[in-house]
């Protein structure tokens, strides 16, 4: 076993990483950017060095200045962990040139793998079935198009490199073709540097289901498979192990098409084959359907792991200092029910716009296993990946497990940032998810009432307006004293203004009159109760109150002496939604643009985001250039008056 390993990642997959490694006595080190300087993971590591700025390609994608650092502290291996230099055949190359171990497969199984069209070639030689589609050379747009005239509508264009949802999308009319091919295009050279696409046919009720595999270099075993249907535009949101529905017949025809595919490419390490089901019909040994291979540890393996009782990184050490594979196929067996819910710094109502802010409070349930990169007072960065953690819970049965989940993010507590715990949330209880009637379009489908934002219940704007009277813990002398306020008011905003008003009658009741109605609070023995139920908790930052009821109901501390009634939306002037790289701008002064025009495309957090006109108009000015970096709401493109 090494004695040192290098974790070349940041974030909650560095601190898995270290979590089993130093269990296991191996001295860990980490690497750190800029912007990652007081980050969970460089705090956990035993070592940290520094390797460049916040920007991916100055920091964590500079392969030699990684291996370097690996030299320099005497590690004997590099862990890549998911992403950045994970599947880069170059980087495998370099390291093992420089005389250290790569904890993963081989840079020829990752070249294999790494372009969708001639891995799916090689996957139909090794007699792995393969979804229909053009997986050539010829890249030319009429010749592509001609392709998916033959395949049938609809299809998906996909990016050969990467993956993530990046450089993919979806057309389901011959006109829209063209636009499509080049929007997948231009989000591919941007994410991988490589343009070239491939077309194939797209499944009417999909589901994606992945074999988790993981080989020896010659020989290999499944861990059974994960359910990750429940997406949105691609990106996998809850993944679950095991597949709901899952028969026999079709758990072995997929696991020894897993297995058949690791052993046709050396595979060493933990991987997953990701298969395309049809499940129109429900799930058949003969309608599934190779998509790629992920040459790596997935984000959602901590499924896997609670369903098998095996520590994946832990093989993945054992594996690569040389041990033989762990266990034999007859020796794994499913235990239970596991799901992974995916909680992000996101704007749900927004389009799901990515979210930056510093986390003034995160704590999670005993109950449930949470792997995260942050903590409270950490920082959510523009630039890299908006997660805040993964929350997993394992039961007996799928039911058992999903109440579990349910529980468990009602029990999460974040501020500081918006996020998509309430959207989660809405999902588990989701009445054809919960019964396992999950396709890849679920969530698209009944996307307005999986992202309707609830009204702020009373309950929590009387404990907001507690908190800042500061009526919790305090004790109000009332009585007779002629100078004790009996009535006090307050002003909060979520969204509108809300007043209040509250008769304090003494140390453990207070009358308060919110939005017409009354709500009584007394405290007892056990603390404060609002209209009968405990009072939920609350996290206060500045003037912003939280309020852990929902998922979290945010509330602002009006000013009285601030008379700001709130900006009004401003259609004409264009601005960055975020913190980001401006990647193009199609606005030229004078030019007349139409309500909904791209007018530019800014890049953050990985993935591109056009940016429209609110309205008609004729163009002003434009006042940022391609390739600028802007603050969250910098002006970019302003539009004449009206």
């Amino acid at each position: 076993m090494f004695n040192k390993i290098l974790i070349a990642n940041r974030g909650e997959i560095a601190c898995r990483v270290m979590e089993t490694a130093q269990e296991m006595g191996v001295t860990c080190v980490a690497v750190y950017s800029d912007a990652d300087a007081s980050a969970k993971h460089m705090q956990m590591a035993d070592e940290a060095v520094h390797i460049g700025g916040a920007a991916p390609a100055e920091s964590y994608l500079k392969g030699d200045v990684i291996i370097q650092a690996a030299l320099d502290t005497g590690a004997q291996a590099i862990h890549p962990g998911y992403g950045f230099l994970s599947e880069n055949p170059d980087f495998v190359d370099a390291v093992e040139a420089a005389g250290l171990t790569f904890i993963g497969p081989s840079a020829d199984a990752i070249r294999k793998m790494g372009l969708k069209d001639a891995a799916k070639v090689l996957m139909e030689q090794a007699g792995v079935p393969v979804v229909p589609g053009y997986h050539g050379d010829n890249q030319d747009p009429e010749h592509l198009a001609g392709a998916a005239d033959t395949i049938g509508y609809p299809v998906l264009i996909k990016a050969v490199a990467g993956g993530g949802g990046k450089g993919m999308r979806l057309v389901e009319q011959p006109q829209d073709f063209t636009e499509a091919l080049d929007s997948a295009r231009g989000e591919a050279r941007t994410a991988f540097g490589n343009d070239a696409v491939l077309v194939e046919k797209f499944v009417s009720k999909p589901r994606h289901i992945e074999v988790q595999v993981f080989g020896d270099g010659t020989h290999a075993v499944h861990l059974f498979e994960r359910d990750c249907s429940l997406q949105r535009r691609h990106q996998k949101v809850i993944e679950e192990a095991p597949a709901p529905g899952m028969t026999v017949e079709m758990r072995d025809a997929m696991g020894q098409a897993g297995v058949r595919a690791a052993e046709a490419i050396g595979y060493k390490g933990a991987g997953t084959v990701e298969f395309i089901v049809d499940a129109s019909d429900g799930l058949r040994p003969d309608r599934f359907w190779f998509m790629e291979m992920n040459t790596r540890l997935q984000v959602e393996h901590p499924v896997t792991e609670a369903i098998t009782g095996v520590d994946l990184v832990e093989w993945q050490l054992r594996v690569a200092a040389g041990e033989s594979l762990p266990k034999q196929q007859s020796d794994l067996s499913i235990s239970g029910h596991s799901f992974e819910a995916r909680l992000y710094a996101e704007d749900v109502p927004k389009g799901f716009l990515p979210a930056t802010g510093t986390l003034t409070h995160l704590r999670f349930p005993a109950a449930c296993r949470a792997d995260s990169g942050v903590r409270a007072g950490d920082t959510i960065s523009p630039w890299y990946d908006p997660m805040i953690a993964k929350v997993i819970v394992h039961g007996p049965t799928r039911a058992v497990a999903l109440e579990q989940l349910y529980r468990a993010l009602k029990g999460t507590e974040v501020a500081g940032t918006v996020t998509n715990l309430g959207f989660l949330g809405a999902l588990t209880r989701h009445p054809g998810f919960a019964v396992g009637d999950v396709d890849t379009g679920l969530i698209g489908r009944d996307l307005d009432a999986l992202a309707r934002a609830e009204p702020i219940p009373a309950s929590s704007v009387v404990a907001a307006a507690m908190t800042a009277l500061d009526l919790v813990d305090t004790v109000e002398e009332t009585g007779f004293s002629l100078w004790a306020p009996l009535h006090r008011a307050v002003q909060l905003r979520a969204g509108d203004d809300i007043d209040l008003d509250v008769q304090v009658e003494g140390q453990n009741r207070q009358v308060w009159q919110v939005r017409e109605q009354t709500i009584l609070a007394q405290r007892g023995p056990g603390g404060w109760m609002i209209d009968g139920a405990p009072m939920p908790r609350v996290s206060v930052s500045g003037s912003q109150i939280t309020v852990f009821e929902n998922y979290g109901q945010v509330l602002e501390i009006v000013d009285p002496l601030d008379r700001d009634a709130g900006a009004t939306g401003d259609t004409n002037v264009i601005k960055a939604p975020m913190p980001g790289l401006v990647k193009a701008v199609f606005a030229q002064v004078g030019q007349a643009v139409q309500e909904g025009d791209r007018l530019a495309i800014l890049e953050a957090m990985k993935m591109e985001h056009s940016l429209l006109a609110a309205r008609d108009g004729l163009v002003a000015e434009v006042l940022a250039d391609a390739g600028a970096q802007v603050e969250a709401g910098a002006a970019l493109v302003r539009l004449e008056q009206e």
